[in-house]
């Protein structure tokens, strides 16, 4: 099973530029590269922050280069999204209980995707609600399960982005434990390429397409400069393999301030 992850796009209305980058171009250069190679994957998914600051404009771009995307494509929320905006902009979204979450049962187990969106605060939450949803669908698998979120649940040791992960985690980390049956979790926000485990669960996050965080391990948080990228995931019955690939710009995606 082939599956693309791409994630903080940070759209902006059309021609704004963000940290000197056009985010509208960098996302169409990220769609152009998956669909000229990777065509075959079984859903590309985009792990929230689609915008940056929630607006309408940033929506509908993002709606219609999707309309113009061949792979089928899942959409996730982060905390620079609005709910309620979502919703309108895309009606046809995959939504349970009026959460941006839905289940993906593919050749090789089944994908979760949630929606650790807390209106009005920057770190995440998972509710009562979504956490009952969550045990319900790891109940209901009849395989392994990866989960998707925009939230990282795990410290990577940088102050100032563990200040903003998932909120009460231990919660989360109990769901799980129920089941035993999560071999990955796949998550954005830290906009940097992160590999490791937390409490025996593998997880990884990636690069934003548009900016990254600088590797610095202060209080601080610093613009990073290493290209945009995207996650090409390999899931069998082996494990699980996730490639980093930076893909190309065009010049005008990096126009500088």
């Amino acid at each position: 099973m082939k599956i693309i992850q791409l994630s903080d796009p940070h759209l902006m209305t059309p021609g704004s530029l963000l940290y000197g980058s056009d985010p509208l171009a960098r996302l169409e250069a990220c769609l152009a590269d998956v669909g000229k190679n990777h065509a075959d994957a079984e859903l590309v998914v985009i792990s929230g922050d689609l915008t940056n600051d929630g607006e309408r404009a940033a929506y509908a771009a993002l709606r219609d280069r999707l309309a113009q995307f061949s792979p089928p494509c899942r959409l996730m929320l982060g905390n620079h999204d609005c709910r309620a905006l979502f919703f309108e902009m895309f009606p046809e979204a995959a939504v349970e209980q009026g959460f941006v979450q839905s289940v993906f049962d593919g050749t090789e187990g089944r994908l979760i995707l949630l929606d650790t969106l807390d209106s009005g605060h920057v770190e995440g939450r998972l509710c009562a609600a979504r956490l009952d949803w969550l045990d319900e669908k790891l109940r209901e698998a009849r395989g392994p399960a990866y989960l998707f979120m925009h939230h990282p649940p795990f410290r990577i040791h940088m102050p100032v982005l563990d200040e903003v992960r998932l909120a009460d985690a231990d919660a989360f980390h109990d769901v799980l434990s129920r089941h035993g049956n999560v071999r990955h979790i796949f998550a954005g926000h830290v906009h940097r390429p992160i590999a490791g485990s937390w409490r025996g669960i593998p997880i990884s996050t990636l690069r934003s397409t548009n900016h990254q965080t600088a590797l610095d391990f202060s209080d601080k948080w610093r613009l990073g400069h290493e290209p945009p990228a995207y996650a090409v995931i390999f899931i069998d019955a082996d494990g699980v393999i996730v490639h980093f690939h930076d893909f190309p710009v065009p010049p005008v995606a990096d126009r500088v301030l």
